[in-house]
């Protein structure tokens, strides 16, 4: 039977607690689920955060990627260097052949 009291005391000791928070207005529970709005608030708060830095983890991954690429490129491209400073031939595309000017009309008819 003591037990039972202790509980009940617990119980109540924590109601009380309750009460005097809620009444002092450093608890409030606008929509009546019985979770006090500071920590919904903060919940909600968290979730924007997190969803921000999801955003921002997979913009970086996209960017490394990126980079990756470009470094990959840059290492080719300095053997081809090499390769030049050697003397070796062009191993790249082949450039564009030039476009020549228009001739002029030569006035041979007079």
């Amino acid at each position: 039977m003591a037990t039972f009291g202790v509980i009940c005391l617990i119980a109540l000791i924590g109601a009380g607690v309750y009460y005097y928070f809620y009444t002092q207005g450093k608890i409030n529970d606008r929509d009546g689920d019985y979770i006090p709005d500071e920590i919904e608030d903060a919940i909600e708060d968290v979730k924007e955060v997190v969803e921000e830095t999801k955003k921002r983890v997979k913009r970086v991954k996209e960017e490394a990627a990126d980079v990756v690429a470009a470094v990959k490129e840059v290492g080719k491209q300095a053997k081809d260097v090499a390769d030049a400073a050697k003397g070796t031939k062009r191993k790249g595309r082949k450039p564009a052949p030039k476009k020549r000017a228009p001739r002029k009309k030569s006035d041979s008819s007079k």
